[in-house]
């Protein structure tokens, strides 16, 4: 998730990824998303397992910022909102 083109990133991992955009969108829990303002959807991956999905959110977390934007620009390079194509 993001709070603009190249702004604030956010990355984390749910079972339910409308319910979990749809708390960040509304600000429903307090940390850093509704801190920052990070309510794009701008990417996401989908797993077979909640371990792999832990693991490459874990592995995605050490990467440098620069990375994460270029994977992001590969899937997604006008950085759309892709909740509204989900929902």
């Amino acid at each position: 998730m993001a709070s603009q083109r190249n702004g604030t990133l956010y990355l984390g991992v749910t079972s339910d990824l409308l319910k979990r955009v749809l708390e960040h969108k509304n600000n429903v829990v307090e940390g850093f998303s509704k801190r920052y303002s990070v309510h794009m959807l701008v990417w996401f991956e989908l797993h077979e397992t909640m371990e792999s999905a832990i693991e490459r959110e874990k592995a995605i977390k050490e990467w440098k910022r620069r990375w994460k934007l270029e994977l992001i620009e590969r899937l997604n390079p006008a950085w759309r909102d892709l909740y509204a194509e989900l929902a």
